[in-house]
């Protein structure tokens, strides 16, 4: 047997992060836009944006922010806020398996 189980990030009783959204940030650092994350991921544009929305809504700080113009029309960017709750996030995730295991390894 072994014990699982998921977590997620919230505050004031609202979730700012899970795994899905965590993923979704990690794609746009790696892809360096929304739309380029969303066609790796598989995800819609919209639900991308209502995910990011929810996430700056609940937080204290953005954890995604809008570039204003320029030669290359602007864009989105994750924020060092939002970089510092996807490390924050990642180590609760680690943590929270070394758990499970420990209790698994109770189990049997």
């Amino acid at each position: 047997m072994k014990v699982k189980g998921r977590i997620w990030l919230e505050h004031n009783d609202q979730i700012i992060l899970g795994v899905g959204r965590v993923r979704l940030l990690e794609q746009i650092l790696i892809d360096g836009s929304i739309n380029s994350a969303c066609k790796s991921l598989k995800m819609s544009y919209k639900k991308a944006w209502k995910l990011i929305d929810s996430m700056n809504e609940v937080s204290d700080k953005p954890l995604v922010e809008k570039i204003s113009g320029g030669k290359g029309g602007g864009g989105t960017q994750v924020t060092d806020f939002g970089k510092e709750m996807i490390l924050k996030f990642r180590t609760a995730e680690t943590n929270t398996k070394q758990f499970f295991e420990s209790e698994s390894g109770k189990l049997n």
